[in-house]
């Protein structure tokens, strides 16, 4: 199991059903809300990089923690943007209450750590994650105006 939730357990009709859910929560207006949200955001880093697995390290949080690179992941570039504590949010929070702390659906949270995290099979440096993270965020805005 990842911190996305997602896993191989699910049948093909329970899995189109949730990819349906995740295609809605994107398109609709309050996910691409958060989805432009999200954009600006990680274009306003003074870095253009993302770590996965992890939420927000701090240097002082690498000792407790052990990640090896501090940052952020993308979802949480919105929540430095606003401002929001998310000391709490660790890679074992469930997707449900990441949601709920970002006002968007589960699904959608799910789905964006999933491409945070795994979305690609071999290894990337930060920079490379970024970069990936933001074409997919852009290709979702995209695709979801033109329909």
């Amino acid at each position: 199991m990842s911190r996305s939730g997602y896993s191989d357990d699910l049948g093909w009709s329970e899995l189109n059903l949730y990819r349906a859910n995740v295609d809605r929560a994107l398109a609709g207006r309050r996910g691409q809300a958060f989805l432009r949200e999200m954009l600006a955001a990680m274009d306003a880093l003074p870095e253009k990089r993302l770590i996965a697995y992890y939420f927000h390290v701090k240097p002082e949080d690498v000792k407790e923690w052990g990640p090896k690179e501090c940052g952020v992941c993308a979802i949480a570039t919105v929540g430095l943007a606003r401002g929001l504590d998310m000391s709490d949010l660790r890679p074992e929070t469930e997707p449900y209450w990441v949601a709920k702390r970002f006002g968007i659906a589960k699904p959608m949270a799910a789905e964006i750590e999933y491409i945070n995290d795994e979305a690609n099979p071999s290894p990337e440096t930060p920079e490379e994650r970024f970069r990936r993270v933001r074409n997919w965020v852009v290709a979702q805005i995209e695709s979801s105006e033109e329909s």
